[in-house]
């Protein structure tokens, strides 16, 4: 869970997604590092170390996407950031559920947090970032439309995660 996933993890997270706090956006792009540097540390890569298989509702490209391209910090400065939080680690399959979004805030329910009550030229900002990100790594990259029936973007996914399983 990014961010979150530990004990500061979670303490980062309540700052980072409350509505009532103001942060500028290079403060935002370190708590996010914070956090996932942390997670790295305590969980992720242990897990790798035991050979598990390790799956995150969002990573690196999160914060290339969202504070490099939304908040447009650059994704240079906030890639080094992060690589040095990760230690360097990537994960092997990013799976970019991509969908317009105007659709996918309409599509949003209840409250809504710091992010999630950006404007929408901040989204689709967000959204270019990560096609663009895709469109650079395409091997590490599947984009799946998220636009259509649960019940097909979720097949779609699992075809995507157990194709590059098999692949290693």
């Amino acid at each position: 869970r990014e961010p979150g996933g530990t004990p500061a993890g979670e303490r980062v997270r309540e700052v980072l997604l409350d509505p009532a706090v103001e942060l500028h956006p290079r403060a935002e792009a370190l708590l996010f590092a914070a956090a996932r540097a942390e997670l790295v540390e305590q969980v992720i890569r242990p897990a790798l170390e035991r050979g598990a298989v390790v799956l995150c509702d969002r990573f690196l490209d999160s914060s290339l996407a969202y504070q490099g391209g939304g908040r447009r910090l650059g994704r240079a400065p906030v890639e080094e950031v992060n690589r040095f939080a990760t230690g360097g680690l990537l994960p092997d399959l990013v799976v970019l559920l991509d969908l317009d979004p105007a659709e996918g805030l309409a599509r949003r329910q209840g409250r809504r947090d710091r992010i999630e009550v950006e404007d929408l030229a901040f989204h689709r900002r967000v959204r270019d970032a990560f096609q663009d990100l895709a469109a650079g790594d395409p091997r590490r990259f599947a984009v799946v439309d998220a636009a259509g029936p649960v019940d097909q973007v979720a097949a779609q996914v699992l075809a995507a995660v157990l194709d590059r399983l098999e692949g290693r």
